[in-house]
């Protein structure tokens, strides 16, 4: 007897992204995954994987291990070499998919239809931001800045020839409409979620008489303006901040942009900055539990999941004013625009100075975080799926 689920349209999920040290994208690609192997949805999935190994990886981290609904696929070739683009194509057409999914900003073109021409296979992806377009000052050095005339001819031919497009704010999507002039029933707005391996851990090692923390999660790009960061930890320590606090600098780090790590060597800082370099999901969720607080004063986000974990770990966040930040945030954080030096100094100085304060934004944080999750996103994204299928 055939199974029933052989009969249900495939869905061919790009996640050559996730690599061995995951991004922000690949974090995303496994937390969907994660929820289609649980939800058990009435779709397949061909998951394609960067190398076997990524794909043995996959199939373990979803548990998905052996489950005829998903196909692990090693497919030859990055999603933006031409080797890659055509080797994705061919599958999902030899394949049958309903949908192509791509969790970043790049389709298999020779499988999307050119200028919006009928074809057979559905083809989504993500855009979670549109920084170089809509400031290219943000990523000077960059490849999609440095040759930024080929990365916006592709952006426009993306636009044009996908059937569909999701992004996690309000604000990236009104980039879309504005600088790719997408129509606006092509994009589903779907918040990122956070992990319900987020969550308090207890007492803060500040409570046992330890330094106090505060966390920094992302990137060194400029439009996380790192270096105002530093900057503004420094103006705290001048204005009274508890003896000893420490600034925890998590990310890899990134020769093109040494402006941080210069900036906290000129203001004298020493050990007072701790560069942990690339954290593993373990050590970023104890790094969230054991802060007291949270900082992100980027210029640009196109969501800025950092802001939504450490509320769901009951740390107190401060961050930027810009972009999508403000809806995520709401009223759970301390806002301030990204290049107030000291307004953000004096809000590090009264969260880490003031334990009433420190508490509000706990609790508030964590009612905020409750309203992202990764089964809503998931959920939908599934029904973004059934329309394409059913249209």
């Amino acid at each position: 007897m055939v199974p029933k689920w052989q009969d249900w349209p495939e869905v061919v999920l790009d996640a050559r992204w996730v690599e061995r040290e995951l991004s922000g994208i690949g974090r995303y690609t496994v937390a969907i995954l994660r929820e289609f192997a649980a939800m058990r949805p009435e779709f397949r999935f061909c998951v394609l994987a960067g190398s076997a190994e990524r794909a043995e990886w996959l199939a373990a981290e979803m548990g998905a291990a052996g489950d005829g609904r998903f196909a692990f696929v090693p497919v030859a070739g990055g999603p933006f070499s031409p080797r890659g683009q055509w080797a994705a194509a061919r599958l999902a057409r030899k394949r049958g998919a309903a949908v192509f999914h791509s969790t970043n900003f790049m389709l298999p073109l020779p499988l999307a239809g050119r200028r919006r021409e009928r074809h057979g296979t559905k083809c989504v992806c993500n855009i979670h931001d549109l920084i170089p377009l809509a400031h290219p000052e943000f990523t000077p050095k960059a490849l999609k800045t440095r040759f930024f005339p080929v990365y916006r001819a592709l952006m426009r031919e993306i636009a044009a020839r996908g059937d569909a497009f999701v992004t996690a704010s309000d604000s990236a999507k009104n980039d879309m409409l504005r600088l790719l002039g997408v129509e606006e029933g092509r994009i589903t707005v779907v918040t990122d979620g956070v992990d319900g391996r987020y969550r308090p851990g207890g007492e803060k090692p500040s409570a046992r008489g330890e330094a106090k923390r505060i966390l920094y999660v992302g990137r060194a790009d400029p439009y996380k303006n790192l270096a105002g960061l530093v900057r503004a930890f420094a103006r705290a320590r001048e204005l009274g901040l508890p003896a000893g606090t420490k600034l925890l600098v998590a990310g890899s780090p990134d020769p093109r942009y040494p402006e941080a790590a210069e900036e906290a060597r000129r203001l004298g800082l020493g050990d007072a900055v701790e560069w942990l370099g690339y954290v593993d999901d373990a050590a970023l969720l104890k790094a969230y539990q054991e802060a007291d607080l949270l900082a992100l004063l980027s210029r640009y986000e196109g969501f800025g999941l950092p802001v939504a974990e450490a509320m769901a770990c009951g740390t107190p966040v401060l961050c930027s004013d810009a972009a999508s930040l403000p809806e995520v945030a709401g009223a759970a954080a301390r806002l301030v625009a990204p290049d107030d030096t000291e307004g953000a100094a004096r809000a590090m100085v009264e969260v880490l100075g003031n334990p009433a304060e420190a508490a509000r934004l706990r609790a508030a944080g964590l009612a905020r975080a409750g309203r992202f999750s990764w089964r809503a996103s998931a959920t939908a994204l599934l029904a973004l799926y059934e329309r394409l299928v059913r249209a």
